[in-house]
């Protein structure tokens, strides 16, 4: 393993290969502090051409590699085992935005831009690039398109899938695929873009991506609303859709528990109501704000909302936006959780929440569920921990049968147990439960075919048989 060391650094340089523990201990473990592993050693390419170089040198030593972005995933994909034997990839100095085109609407940018340096290149050409998510300071856009990364604008614009015209790969041979084409239209044979994006970068390290940009809106409003139930947020979901359309943006669903909370642990954060047993979070853009407050009005007077507040500047807007995006912030310092991102159709929402905590307090007496995320389009994150922290690492060893348990109702109503999160390690044994043989078959079969070796990012998603 000296002599592939040797190579790395002969082909990136010494200083972009890290090998002490003191440099690689903040690549190995997850932002959750969940998974920790080892590695032979850590390398930073700068360019695409170092990249397939360093994937070259490790698929001829037979060594694994594991692609990192920012390392803000909540499923272990980004961290490698405990054998040490891996090479972490981390994609942090390819951070260039290649080209803006504000006429054909597209960014094109390398993989370890961070997802706040992206917007902000679309916002200096009054566009919109509308991914949006609390880790965007952090975040990587490769990490974004591996794990088809979702947000709070998913409802208007769709997923990082959706937001995704062409990629850049380095392929498990080592060879470079380029398809950063800017095409909305192009019907020559397979697609092979989406092949990579929710691959959590088991068939090749994506370098580089053109994604689609929009107009910036010249107006948003923003609006925190208390209410009874889930089942009145949909209803009033389904009420702001029709007034509004896609003017609509962002509809997010806040437990009382999980706003707790963030008033507990996060810093300057305060109430922005009374209290209720569910909030919604409502963004409008290019919305008449006149008009935006008479739907208000009309959904006070008919009772289809208890209580609110309008935002009346963007400051405001923005302390109501950090009591939503701080959530997951604050179960952290809370103490660990067991975590679910999952996906139902919209109108089951409240038939999953009903389901499932009646049979987790049933089976668990005194659990806290923390409920919380985009129920616009049906992702809840539902998480489980114990009121006392102190008894949380215990109950981590509950977590397959609370897992059972949320899994199986989300089965029932044809969801998803992973909506934007990925399936890394946390989740790769539930996910062979869920899926039929046809469906893991193809995805082994696809697997194989690309990374023969079976060297890229080992242990993640359903592997080769």
């Amino acid at each position: 393993m000296q002599a592939l060391i040797d190579t790395l650094r002969q082909r990136l340089g010494a200083d972009q290969v890290l090998v002490d523990a003191a440099d690689t201990a903040a690549f190995l473990t997850d932002w959750r502090g969940r998974y920790r592993g080892a590695a032979l050693c850590v390398v930073r390419p700068g360019t695409v051409a170092e990249v397939a170089a360093v994937v070259s040198a490790c698929i001829e030593a037979g060594v694994p590699i594991v692609p990192q972005g920012g390392n803000t995933g909540l499923c272990g994909g980004a961290t490698p085992d405990s054998s040490g034997r891996a090479v972490v990839v981390s994609l942090g100095r390819l951070n260039r935005i290649l080209a803006v085109d504000p006429l054909n609407n597209t960014i094109t940018v390398e993989a370890g831009c961070t997802l706040a340096a992206v917007q902000e290149a679309a916002r200096a050409v009054d566009r919109l690039f509308p991914l949006a998510l609390a880790s965007e300071g952090s975040c990587q856009i490769g990490g974004n398109l591996s794990t088809n990364a979702g947000g709070v604008q998913v409802l208007r614009y769709g997923n990082t899938r959706e937001l995704t015209l062409g990629l850049q790969v380095v392929l498990p041979s080592g060879e470079v695929w380029d398809g950063l084409r800017g095409l909305r239209k192009d019907n020559t044979g397979y697609d092979l873009k989406h092949l990579f994006i929710g691959a959590e970068g088991t068939l090749g390290i994506i370098t580089a991506a053109v994604l689609k940009l929009f107009p910036l809106p010249r107006t948003q409003t923003t609006c925190w609303l208390n209410l009874a139930s889930p089942a009145a947020a949909v209803a009033l979901l389904n009420s702001a859709r029709r007034a509004f359309d896609a003017q609509l943006t962002a509809f997010e669903l806040v437990s009382e528990t999980a706003l707790a909370l963030v008033l507990r642990h996060i810093p300057d954060s305060s109430r922005p109501a009374a209290p209720s047993p569910w909030y919604v979070l409502a963004e409008f853009s290019d919305a008449e704000p006149a008009a935006v407050e008479r739907w208000l009005a009309e959904c006070l007077a008919a009772g289809e909302v208890d209580d609110g507040v309008l935002a009346a500047s963007g400051a405001q807007a923005g302390k109501l936006w950090s009591l939503r995006e701080n959530i997951s912030e604050a179960q952290k310092r809370e103490g660990i959780s067991i975590k679910h991102d999952i996906a139902v159709p919209v109108s089951s929402i409240p038939q999953f929440l009903e389901t499932a905590d009646a049979a987790l307090v049933a089976a668990f007496p005194g659990i806290r569920v923390v409920a919380f995320g985009h129920v616009g389009d049906g992702n809840l994150h539902y998480n489980l921990s114990q009121p006392d922290a102190a008894d949380n690492a215990a109950f981590l060893a509950s977590q397959p049968a609370v897992n059972r348990i949320v899994h199986d109702s989300v089965h029932a109503l044809n969801g998803s147990i992973s909506a934007e999160h990925g399936i890394g390690q946390l989740k790769r044994e539930e996910i062979l439960r869920y899926k039929s043989a046809t469906e893991i078959g193809l995805m082994r079969t696809i697997r194989k075919a690309i990374d023969p070796a079976g060297l890229m990012n080992p242990g993640k998603l359903p592997g080769p048989r």
